[in-house]
């Protein structure tokens, strides 16, 4: 392999700034990192989902940070070891130093919180040469390995860096996905808002059997059983909404944006994400 592969890639994104270089070459390092799980033959046991599948496979907006994983069926004592090996010695072919490493143990910048007890954190440092400098880039790697009941997964296919396949949540659970995580965080991240927008103007329905069983599972409603539907979900977001500092959510997003949608930024507040809440994706 040759680092040619990576340059002629990056070419595509006509990059006007060191900060959109960045989010390019973390996009395809990602796209490497899939790719390299695939030929492990990780998505027999697991599926991907979150901000930077919907970027990947579905071709939002924002780049994203994180590469997030379910197993397919929980397993207590899953074994990631040969995976990650596999992964790391794909980097090494693409001319990157690759090292992987605990996420808690590294990064006093997670969250932890919000990691479950039963996931699975790492974090990819990697080393890209780039003429007389290299770029470092961290991707967060998050497996989920007691995941909630209900999700529905398909079959998804790539071609970069070579031709692979994917498993991922549809879209309707990734959606749930996303409201757990919008409702139960103990923290707002003007990323999980971006998503939001995207999901109710694709008028994704809703896989509420799979909201039901994350929000039973973890969060403030933890163990109580309730009845999630369409006027539970829109009360508890409205609630939300409305305790939000929107000027500090922007500041979390804004520089995953290019510049010529960053200007779309400025409606966000509490009146227009109340407003989405009346729309089609919340009718079904």
């Amino acid at each position: 392999m040759s680092i040619e592969v990576i340059e002629q890639r990056l070419a595509t994104y006509n990059c006007k700034n060191r900060i959109e270089e960045i989010n390019a070459l973390k996009e395809i390092s990602q796209e490497i990192a899939l790719m390299a799980l695939s030929k492990a033959d990780f998505f027999k046991v697991a599926e991907f989902h979150g901000g930077t599948a919907l970027r990947i496979l579905y071709g939002t907006q924002r780049f994203s940070e994180d590469l997030d994983f379910a197993l397919l069926m929980p397993m207590k004592h899953f074994d990631l070891t040969k995976y990650l090996m596999h992964m790391h010695d794909e980097f090494e072919a693409y001319g990157y130093q690759a090292h992987i490493t605990d996420r808690v143990q590294t990064s006093k910048t997670v969250q932890k919180q919000f990691l479950k007890i039963d996931s699975l954190g790492k974090e990819l440092e990697l080393i890209y040469p780039r003429d007389k400098y290299e770029k470092k880039i961290k991707i967060k790697f998050e497996l989920d390995t007691n995941p909630p009941e209900g999700a529905k997964v398909e079959l998804k296919y790539q071609t970069f860096p070579l031709a692979y396949s994917i498993i991922a949540k549809d879209l309707p659970s990734m959606f749930s996905g996303k409201l757990h995580a919008l409702l139960c965080r103990t923290y707002d991240k003007g990323r999980d808002w971006y998503d939001f927008i995207w999901f109710i103007s694709n008028q994704t329905p809703i896989n509420y059997t799979l909201l039901s069983s994350a929000i039973n599972q973890q969060g403030p409603w933890r163990g109580q059983e309730i009845f999630i539907n369409r006027s539970w979900v829109i009360e508890k977001l409205s609630n939300k909404i409305q305790t939000i500092n929107w000027s500090e959510i922007v500041s979390d997003v804004v520089h995953l944006l290019k510049p010529h949608e960053q200007p779309s930024l400025s409606v966000w507040r509490k009146e227009f994400f109340l407003d989405l809440l009346t729309k089609d994706a919340f009718k079904s």
